[in-house]
């Protein structure tokens, strides 16, 4: 699964959240019971916060989405 097909922006930022909510949970959820500020998710999937390790929230969060799978598939 390719998480860098995922441009950082606004529909990143929702399409995120949709797969959370399509899984049964939301983003705040995710981000309480990983320990994540939801703030930095919110950043890093929207290209603000962009550095080493915004990217690798950014793909931790693209993978755990579900996401990433059905961009695949298409």
């Amino acid at each position: 699964m390719n998480v860098n097909n995922h441009t950082p922006s606004r529909d990143l930022y929702n399409q995120v959240r949709a797969g959370f909510i399509g899984q049964g949970s939301s983003l705040t959820k995710w981000c309480r019971n990983n320990g994540i500020k939801p703030q930095n998710a919110i950043h890093c999937l929207m290209g603000t916060w962009d550095g080493p390790k915004g990217q690798a929230l950014r793909a931790e969060l693209i993978s755990e989405s579900g996401i990433a799978a059905i961009s695949n598939v298409a």
